[in-house]
């Protein structure tokens, strides 16, 4: 009898697919599937590899193969249709095999884990729990009384995970809390059933998007829901997750940002009467393998996740709905380079089932697919309720006195809105301190050692850090050039703001909102939850501030330094100023009180910023896309980007020319631009440069990868460098 064989996909950077015999003999040769896990050799170690197909012949000779030493699954982990998926996107990205169907597998299932098969802990306040609220010594143990509190609103229980994602330190409380007796663990397979929350009645946009969606739920259809910030796009997404589930169905949400996770989690489950998941990469290993098995068993109805819950395998799906679709954080930059919405197009389309695009303002790309008739448009112009657009202010600082960054207008103008009992934002997306360490005396600099980059100083933590390779040193007494002490923070930060605020503002609550300050589990919950309390009255953040969040207390927004976006080098930094530039004024004014955006400027007569005031998104996207068609840029061409790095500076730029050599032979449709150095040369103690690819049309570029790329492995140069290829790339820089 012949032996089966196996095609295997390898974790490895190769551009192939391998060939294993089937283990001999045994039960374990009947359940053998595409989609199930094997241990296999490779090399001088053993890998987990999945299988792709079962075959009855190889190109390779039969006595040089090697068998599979173990089969680790009874059923395929891997459904057909996300097999399908990763298949299209191999090809697509050009990406190594093995590589992309290991990113399908949650981390324990890489490395050769099994499910584990158990029921969901829920945590209950007991009879005398419910006594204990009412007695005062609970008043004496804050945490445990938000615990309790919080358990005894959902009477049928709380799943454990769903604690621990929404409460700090909710492991330690429960315990406490379990030990005197006042909350008890219950095993349960059943759904949760309770509603707290009646739904909002729609205005008459929203009605018509939800209908419109909900018309197209048995077949594949793409919307960008275009809706102004506070439009109530999450209402839209809840009503049509509410229609998918009352079909039996699945739904997958997936947002740019773990921040935004907990508030959007909280409009769910104070809605829905299903069960939830959630896939993040704040979650434990073992808590990303539940949520995935809860997901791929059907026990978990709708699935929340950031950029790689795009591969959550679904028993039953019903739709797939992107929140803020056009935000850079959907594309993956190192490794595997998909584009989480990009690849949601791909599926909804193998399933048959809607995709929803949400944003307040779209990508262009998507926009131009709106034109070309790809994308079904759904417009949410109005806000809801009596909560109105804000009223946005250019504000010249030229010859303007500075205070630490804060012109004397913006000052004022925030000591009236908190006056008035408002809360203020303001928006700098810089982190740390200072971004320049500057001797005064000899001009000397603190740069990093191992990139093209100034050290940023983190006045609190006393560090000078690195914010491209991470590198960080002692804060310097002493110039090491000259031995001058009069060494100056040139610059403005989070930080810098932060204390120039305790001292125009000493009696005011400040929450600062960055990287920095909400590292720590349960950090940034515990400020949103402060800030939405009216503790905290002044908030200073990055775009982790920007991004989704609902302040309705909020009457002023400031955007300290709007220079920074204005002069990119890459042709979509206009692009994505304005977006941030909308998204941050779009905290202002979302209640019954009006709000107020200032922009700081020393150019206050840009053209996008002059669009964008006077004349709104949709006015700057009609104009970047004329600029782009006149450019010959993306979305009207098509683009793949070579990068290459190495210890020596010359190697990348040599690695890259024999590349140009070997595609100079089947060029056909396609532009090769370069080599040229990246525009941060050196990072992390390396050298970069980087090579452009364009064509006019996809087809072309694709041809043209598909014959050059699994061939740059066999150039002189290749072992001497790190290269990738980022397909459709969102960052030239």
């Amino acid at each position: 009898m012949k032996e089966k064989i196996l095609r295997v996909a390898v974790p490895s950077p190769l551009y192939r697919r391998f060939d294993y015999l089937a283990p001999e003999g045994g039960p374990e040769i009947a359940r053998l599937r595409p989609g199930i896990r094997v241990r296999v050799p490779f090399g001088r170690s053993q890998q987990i590899g999945v299988v792709l197909e079962i075959r009855d012949d190889s190109p390779v000779p039969p006595e040089s193969l090697r068998s599979v030493l173990e089969i680790l699954d009874t059923q395929p982990l891997l459904p057909p249709d996300l097999l399908k998926l990763a298949d299209w996107a191999q090809r697509y990205y050009h990406h190594p095999p093995g590589e992309v169907f290991s990113t399908l597998l949650p981390v324990l299932l890489r490395q050769g884990r099994a499910i584990r098969r158990k029921e969901e802990l829920l945590w209950r306040v007991t009879a005398a729990g419910h006594t204990a609220l009412t007695e005062t010594k609970i008043q004496r143990a804050p945490r445990q009384r938000v615990l309790l509190e919080y358990l005894a609103v959902h009477s049928a229980g709380v799943p454990a995970t769903q604690t621990r994602r929404e409460l700090p330190d909710a492991t330690r409380t429960v315990r406490a809390l379990r030990d005197k007796g006042w909350v008890e663990a219950i095993a349960s397979q059943s759904e949760i059933v309770e509603r707290s929350v009646s739904p909002p009645l729609l205005n008459r946009y929203q009605n018509e998007a939800v209908k419109n969606i909900g018309q197209a739920l048995d077949e594949f259809a793409v919307f960008l829901l275009d809706g102004v910030t506070g439009s109530g796009k999450t209402e839209v997404y809840l009503r049509t997750v509410e229609t998918v589930l009352a079909r039996g169905c699945q739904a997958l949400l997936l947002v740019p940002e773990i921040g935004l996770t907990p508030q959007l989690l909280m409009r769910f489950t104070e809605r829905l009467t299903k069960p939830l998941a959630v896939l993040h990469s704040n979650l434990t290993d073992w808590e990303r393998l539940d949520a995935w098995t809860s997901a791929q068993n059907g026990s978990a109805s709708v699935i929340i996740g950031t950029r790689s819950a795009i591969f959550a395998p679904l028993q039953k799906p019903g739709v797939i709905i992107i929140d803020e679709e056009h935000d850079l954080s959907f594309k993956q930059q190192d490794g595997f380079r998909y584009h989480a919405r990009d690849l949601a197009v791909v599926r909804a389309r193998q399933w048959n089932i809607p995709v929803v695009l949400g944003s307040a303002t779209p990508a262009l790309e998507s926009l131009q697919n709106v034109r070309s008739g790809r994308y079904r448009y759904l417009s949410l112009p109005e806000r809801v309720g009596d909560a109105v657009e804000p009223a946005i202010e250019v504000l010249d600082v030229r010859r303007q006195r500075m205070e630490e960054g804060l012109s004397a207008p913006l000052l004022a103008r925030m000591r009236a809105h908190l006056a008035q009992d408002g809360q203020v934002l303001l928006f700098l997306n810089r982190r740390g301190f200072a971004p320049t360490l500057i001797c005064h005396e000899c001009g000397w600099l603190a740069q990093c050692r191992r990139c093209d980059a100034r050290l940023t100083v983190h006045l609190r933590r006393q560090r000078l850090i690195c914010h491209h390779c991470g590198a960080e040193q002692p804060v310097e007494v002493a110039c090491p050039s000259c031995g001058s002490v009069d060494l100056r923070a040139l610059g403005q930060g989070t930080e810098r703001l932060e204390r120039v605020l305790k001292r125009e503002f000493p009696t005011v609550g400040i929450a600062r909102i960055d990287r920095d300050s909400t590292r720590r589990k349960g950090s940034l919950q515990n400020l949103l939850n402060e800030i939405h309390e009216g503790k905290r009255r002044i908030l200073i953040g990055t775009q982790m501030l920007a991004k989704g969040h609902h302040f309705p207390a909020v009457t002023l927004v400031g955007i300290v330094d709007a220079d920074q976006g204005l002069f990119g080098a890459d042709f979509r930094a206009s692009e994505r100023m304005a977006q941030l530039i909308v998204q941050v004024a779009g905290r202002a004014g979302r209640a019954q009180r009006p709000g107020t955006v200032v922009i700081q400027t020393h150019h206050p007569q840009h053209p996008l910023l002059r669009v964008l005031v006077t004349e709104g998104y949709s006015a700057f996207a009609t104009a970047a896309l004329n600029e782009r068609r006149e450019a010959w840029l993306p979305p009207f061409t098509w683009q793949a980007l070579l990068r290459a790095e190495a210890l020596q500076a010359d190697v990348p730029h040599r690695f890259l020319r024999e590349t140009m050599d070997l595609g100079s032979q089947f060029m056909h449709g396609v532009e090769l631009f370069g080599p040229v150095p990246a525009p941060m040369e050196r990072r992390a103690g390396r050298y970069r440069a980087q090579l452009l690819i364009q064509a006019a049309q996809r087809r072309h570029l694709h041809e043209f990868l598909g014959r050059w790329v699994g061939q740059l492995g066999t150039l002189k140069t290749a072992r001497k460098v790190r290269w990738s290829l980022d397909v459709d790339p969102q960052d030239l820089l």
